[in-house]
């Protein structure tokens, strides 16, 4: 019996969102859009529009942790804003740790030959991506220990 789930990852930033979903099935999460701000109620709008397209049940944003481990101003900032639109969108929501994920997805575009700093969207699309795999790879895990000590 599969668990059939629609999530949507978003890397908050203060100039653009990157957007991602994932399939059905919950095994791969691929960039959708990378939304430019403006203000609150046009963001809220278009991650309704996606929302409501994909029948998504939760939001998984990825919070900046510094590289201490602790939350920081960028990570408090970012709980504010999340909390907001998940209140907006009366979705609940879960935090990833997204440190390095923008690097990643940097390193990702270099590999492709590709100019990160003419790229930012992008950047912000893959990181939302690696963001929701990174969900999705716990929550699989999670879901097979919990099968396995039930087996035991």
């Amino acid at each position: 019996m599969t668990n059939y789930i629609s999530a949507l990852g978003l890397d908050l930033g203060r100039k653009r969102i990157g957007v991602a979903g994932c399939d059905r099935t919950g095994l791969i999460a691929t960039g959708i859009t990378t939304i430019e701000r403006t203000s609150f109620e046009r963001d809220v709008a278009q991650i309704r529009t996606i929302v409501n397209e994909r029948q998504v049940e939760i939001l998984v944003i990825g919070l900046p942790y510094s590289m201490d481990g602790s939350i920081g101003f960028q990570a408090r900032h970012v709980q504010k804003l999340a909390t907001r639109l998940a209140k907006a969108l009366a979705i609940p929501m879960e935090y990833v740790d997204e440190r390095l994920t923008s690097f990643q997805a940097e390193q990702m575009l270099i590999a492709e030959n590709r100019s990160p700093s003419r790229h930012k969207g992008l950047i912000d699309r893959k990181a939302a991506a690696l963001i929701l795999q990174q969900w999705l790879d716990t929550r699989r895990s999670q879901a097979h220990s919990s099968v396995e000590a039930l087996e035991y």
